[in-house]
């Protein structure tokens, strides 16, 4: 066996000094050469080393036969060798929703639960050519400087509210957090971030289509910005970068089409019957759940067919069913994925959450998002604390002032007007999970440092899916008390 490094990243610039100094040596610095000799590997009888040396002494050829087999055969999975890191600054909290949308990329974002913001935000195209660009300055400045104050004031609430973890200066960091957390419901969508991102040429043929065909011109001028760094890397391997008419128009269709279908004559859809929490609804679970992963694991532990496997669940006792879950779990600890068996079965929720909340939950990528636009109408989340330090007056009153502004770039310029709204505001939305997501979910956002908002939103998900998987579920909890659940289901064993 040979395991050989064949590449790394390395920081741009570094990679510039080093074709400085060298330039006639290095100049096939390009990732499309593994490109190239990967694609090479199914028909040549070369070893992968050998390939690889071949693609950068012939670079030309490498780009040539790049395109032959990605454009003209049509292999698109060879521009998924080669990767880039992408640095992202002075976007938009609402583009960043965007450009996080494509599932195989990975992103770093600066948060807002950790950095103290500053004045930074986004005018948008769209509402200077609605000519209120100078009311919304005023607007989002004065939200800024609330901003400020209620930070000042969580911040003292914080740390007097949790006088025992303040003793403590290794405890400041995060007690500072809180504060930051809670300040941010009332900062805009505007307000501008940065991040990092990784992707590879074959994502980033897909996000330049997609921002290409998104309404926003902040999104179009990513698209324009991010091709012009990267074509001259790979040439050979980013093209099909214009606006298509499916990405374009068939929402546009759709919409047109679904407008001549009437609604209910009752169509009030905050009121969820039944449930104590509006804002999470869980509107389909896979049937015989439990039953199903159980098929799962023996399928994949005896020769069994899939059919035999439920049968054979069908047929078992539930005190055998729950020993059964006992076995895959035994092992477990806080930091192991679910079993892949887990994915046997689906979930899907209809959440009402805060821009806030779903910032962090966008994060989970696996899952299916399906969100509608933010709609004032569904009201705005406070946080408790900004209630108990006396500075709810405030914070509404800018909501108001907001909401306003909302309407009046709406009657002029309906693709601007989410730039207008907060953090606070609420959309629509629905995840589907499979149980070995939902285990992810629940470890990462029931553990003690998520946070509140978004615990909140996990914790109702879990409590309704317990309902409908039972064993499954049996472990879902967050990191900081799996030791406790884990527990609890093994008390009664024998060591």
């Amino acid at each position: 066996m040979d395991v050989i490094l064949a590449g790394y990243n390395l920081d741009y610039e570094t990679i510039c000094e080093i074709v400085k100094r060298h330039p006639a040596e290095l100049h096939h610095l390009t990732p499309e050469t593994i490109s190239a000799a990967y694609a090479r590997i199914s028909r040549s009888p070369k070893s992968v080393p050998e390939l690889r040396a071949i693609a950068k002494d012939e670079i030309e050829k490498s780009r040539q036969f790049n395109s032959r087999i990605f454009f003209e055969m049509g292999h698109s999975s060879i521009a998924e060798h080669a990767v880039f890191n992408i640095d992202i600054m002075g976007v938009s909290r609402l583009l960043a929703e965007e450009i996080e949308k494509f599932r195989l990329c990975s992103y770093m974002e600066k948060s807002q639960r950790y950095v103290l913001l500053s004045d930074d935000f986004v005018v948008p195209k769209e509402i200077c050519d609605a000519r209120l660009d100078d009311r919304f300055r005023n607007l989002v400045q004065s939200q800024n400087k609330l901003y400020h104050r209620l930070y000042g004031k969580l911040r003292r609430y914080v740390f007097e509210t949790h006088a025992d973890l303040a003793e403590d200066p290794a405890n400041h960091f995060t007690l500072d957090g809180w504060a930051k957390e809670d300040a941010r419901y009332v900062l805009s969508l505007a307000t501008q971030t940065q991040m990092g991102i990784t992707l590879n040429a074959r994502n980033i043929e897909l996000v330049l289509r997609r921002m290409a065909s998104h309404p926003l011109h902040e999104a179009n001028e990513y698209g324009w910005k991010l091709y012009a760094v990267v074509k001259p890397i790979a040439p050979s391997l980013i093209r099909y970068t214009d606006r298509t008419d499916y990405d374009h128009l068939t929402f546009q269709e759709l919409s047109k089409t679904i407008s001549h279908i009437s609604p209910p004559p009752e169509n009030d859809s905050l009121a969820l019957p039944g449930h104590e929490d509006p804002s999470v609804r869980l509107v389909h679970a896979a049937p015989d759940a439990d039953d199903r992963v159980l098929a799962s694991f023996m399928y994949m532990t005896t020769n069994m067919s899939i059919e035999a496997c439920r049968q054979m669940v069908v047929s078992a006792h539930p005190s055998q069913k729950k020993e059964i879950f006992k076995s895959a779990f035994r092992y477990m600890k806080s930091h192991d994925a679910a079993p892949r068996e887990l994915e046997s079965v689906d979930l899907t929720y209809e959440l009402i959450l805060s821009a806030s909340c779903f910032a962090q939950l966008k994060r989970h990528r696996m899952a299916t998002l399906l969100c509608q636009d933010y709609q004032p109408e569904l009201g705005v989340t406070v946080p408790r604390s900004v209630c108990e330090t006396g500075m709810e007056a405030d914070f509404l009153a800018m909501i108001r002032q907001v909401e306003d502004m909302y309407d009046a770039v709406k009657a002029l310029s309906p693709l601007g007007a989410s730039y207008c709204l907060t953090n606070a505001h609420r959309r629509r939305m629905t995840i589907k999970v499979n149980a070995r997501e939902l285990y992810h979910i629940a470890r990462l956002r029931l553990d003690r440092h998520a946070q509140w908002d978004i615990r909140n939103i996990a914790g109702e998900m879990i409590s309704q899916a317990r309902k409908v998987m039972p064993l499954t579920l049996m472990l879902a909890t967050g990191k900081d008390d799996f030791a406790a659940c884990y527990a609890g289901i093994w008390e009664h064993d024998n060591p």
